[in-house]
């Protein structure tokens, strides 16, 4: 077992959810990474313990919760994002549209003509 108390576990899991929550409105996914990895080793060292006052973890939960709702959103965003790019994909291949009968008829659009300059 560590040398470390069951509330200095606690204060570092704190810290480490702050920054989470920093890096989370920053978007900076490679710190949430490497965060997962701290907030993961700190919440095993914690359920380990024997004797852990539930007052004690009430704001370290509500920040659990609160950085759960952020990573959602950014996860969302990130989807949306995605989708978006596909639809630009689509619109750059062609134009898909649909006849009275319901058959889709797709014209592709053409590449620019390059026009070659000679001195």
């Amino acid at each position: 077992m560590t040398d470390e108390t069951p509330q200095q576990l606690i204060d570092s899991l704190d810290k480490v959810l702050d920054e989470e929550r920093k890096a989370l409105v920053q978007g900076d996914l490679e710190k949430i990474n490497a965060l997962m990895t701290a907030k993961e080793t700190l919440i095993e060292k914690i359920n380990g313990l024997h004797t852990v006052a539930h007052g004690s973890l009430t704001d370290v939960h509500e920040k659990v919760t609160r950085n759960q709702a952020l990573l959602g959103s950014a996860l969302e965003g990130i989807r949306a994002v995605a989708n978006r790019m596909a639809d630009l994909r689509r619109v750059r291949a062609g134009l898909e549209t649909y006849d009275r009968s319901g058959r889709k008829t797709n014209y592709g659009l053409q590449a620019a003509t390059k026009v070659e300059k000679r001195a």
